[in-house]
């Protein structure tokens, strides 16, 4: 994996790329990659979509779309409106 996060937008069932249910992230690691997504507290936490994919197991889970960071920061800025929290408010890695 290069040197920089990947940010996927969560399209659910009945959900759209304007209107997605959620927000994963893929980042470089000394270790690896941390693969995480966005909590209803605006914090990051593990996540092991990628991994169920790369195992074939997509089968009833969300399509991924990949985002610029702008448009996660700007997603991000929608879940703290939609849930109306005041977690943190950057895609930024902690």
């Amino acid at each position: 994996m290069s040197g920089e996060t990947k940010y996927y937008a969560v399209i659910g069932q009945g959900r759209t790329i304007d209107n997605p249910s959620g927000l994963v992230r893929r980042r470089p690691t000394a270790e690896g990659v941390s693969d995480e997504s966005i909590r209803r507290d605006l914090t990051w936490g593990p996540t092991d979509v990628f991994q169920q994919i790369e195992r074939g197991e997509e089968l009833g889970l969300p399509e991924l779309t990949e985002i610029s960071g702008p448009q996660a920061n700007d997603l991000i800025e929608r879940f703290r409106e939609r849930w109306g929290s005041s977690g943190s408010s950057s895609t930024g890695d902690e």
